[in-house]
């Protein structure tokens, strides 16, 4: 028997235009996120993340370098949505989510960009940065599951979420894929400009971990519902990471969690000392040696 994504029953239930009246007033004084920039989103662009009522998008396209759940065979559909409520001085998609780059377009060509990423094959509709985009999907998702849409959908975040937000929107999402990128909040602020930034993210996560749960597979290996956990390992800040993964590991042991090593001073890290060079390889294995011994099994090792 054929499984579907949680949003269909959420669209068999008519609650689709519900949840996208809520977001609607959020998005009028806009507390979509933790940044509450309070401004009306449907009259103007002006906040944090300088977007307004419609999806902006960079690019979508199949992709094969996320991890093997999400890829599999076919690919990821990955919709890069333009602007970030994040300021990282490392981004490596810093044109996408600091200069702008990506186009306005409206609710029912999104759905029609969903759709043709599933007609080309891809296991899963993958949004990069929706944080600011939830009531932009949501409409969407009304043309997109009349017409055929029926592959899971991926929250694909920077972490700095609203669990309100979060518990507003459960069912649209069946697979979460936060980073969790600091747990001491002066690296936050430091780096991305976001000061409380470790408690929120933790209490998204949590939020996160309890609408889906582990990450459940289908026969073939792919993705169908759960959390995925990514966490950038930085030069110089392997407590942190140990911080991190001791959260981790307290959520559950059993959590699909990829440290990552692709570390590079993009954008403006060379501004700081400190994350001016790579993450030297043995810094890296010791908190990969770390996570193991809390009971995680870090992805890839």
């Amino acid at each position: 028997m054929e499984t579907y994504p949680s949003y269909h029953q959420l669209y068999e239930n008519d609650d689709l235009p519900r949840i996208a009246e809520q977001l609607e007033g959020l998005m009028k004084e806009c507390t979509i996120c933790p940044r509450q920039c309070r401004v009306n989103r449907f009259e103007s662009a002006g906040g944090y993340c300088r977007t307004g009522k419609y999806p902006v998008v960079s690019s979508a396209q199949p992709h094969f370098g996320e991890e093997p759940p999400l890829v599999g065979h076919r690919g990821s559909g990955t919709v890069f949505f333009t602007n970030c409520n994040l300021a990282c001085v490392f981004c490596q998609n810093y044109t996408i989510s600091h200069l702008g780059r990506g186009k306005e377009i409206s609710y029912l060509d999104l759905a029609e960009i969903m759709l043709d990423l599933q007609r080309k094959g891809c296991h899963n509709i993958n949004f990069v940065t929706p944080t600011h985009m939830i009531y932009q999907i949501c409409m969407a998702l009304e043309y997109a599951v009349p017409r055929g849409l029926s592959v899971p959908l991926v929250y694909n975040t920077g972490g700095y979420d609203s669990p309100e937000t979060l518990k507003l929107i459960e069912g649209i999402f069946d697979i979460y894929m936060p980073d969790f990128k600091y747990y001491n909040n002066e690296y936050a602020s430091r780096y991305s400009d976001v000061p409380d930034y470790s408690a929120i993210a933790q209490a998204a996560i949590t939020e996160m971990h309890r609408q889906v749960g582990d990450l459940q597979e289908d026969k073939r290996g792919i993705a169908r519902r759960g959390v995925i956990i990514r966490h950038l390992v930085l030069p110089n800040l392997a407590e942190d990471s140990r911080n991190i993964i001791d959260f981790v590991a307290g959520l559950s042991k059993e959590t699909y969690f990829n440290c990552m090593d692709q570390y590079r001073p993009e954008y403006h890290a060379r501004d700081f000392h400190e994350l001016s060079r790579p993450v030297a390889r043995q810094d890296f294995q010791d908190i990969i040696m770390y996570a193991q011994n809390q009971g995680l099994k870090p992805a890839g090792y």
